[in-house]
């Protein structure tokens, strides 16, 4: 069992940057893949970036590539995502999500078991 709470959400302008944080407890993040993924209203969840458990090996979405960075600290239980240029497209809550680690497919939601509640994102003028 892991438990994650989102933090660092915000209204933004155009062009800031945010830094998201993941606290997690309840087991070790040693051996978990670890991911953002965001949710805008009446769409479906869709994914950021997700960060191997050894943080060797990260993925970005298209969307957000070259403007965001995922990172981890396993001996803090921590995982960030700073957010850089944003957009008013990035408007979404973003959610923290966690799973062991098989070495496959970190783009998909449901391939992840432990979600954290979310943190509202605004960019907006």
């Amino acid at each position: 069992q892991v438990q994650a709470v989102e933090s660092g959400g915000g209204l933004v302008q155009p062009g800031g940057s945010l830094r998201l944080s993941c606290a997690t407890s309840g087991r070790t993040l040693s051996d978990a893949a670890m991911a953002w993924f965001r949710q805008a209203p009446a769409k479906e969840r869709e994914f950021v970036a997700a960060i191997r458990w050894n943080g060797g090996r990260t993925l970005y979405a298209d969307s957000v590539e070259d403007r965001f960075i995922i990172s981890r600290d396993n001996a803090k239980n921590t995982i960030w995502l700073q957010m850089n240029s944003l957009k008013p497209e990035d408007t979404a809550v973003y959610y923290c999500a966690a799973r062991r680690d098989y070495g496959r497919i970190y783009f998909r939601a449901d391939e992840y078991v432990y979600w954290g509640q979310g943190t509202q994102v605004t960019v907006s003028s």
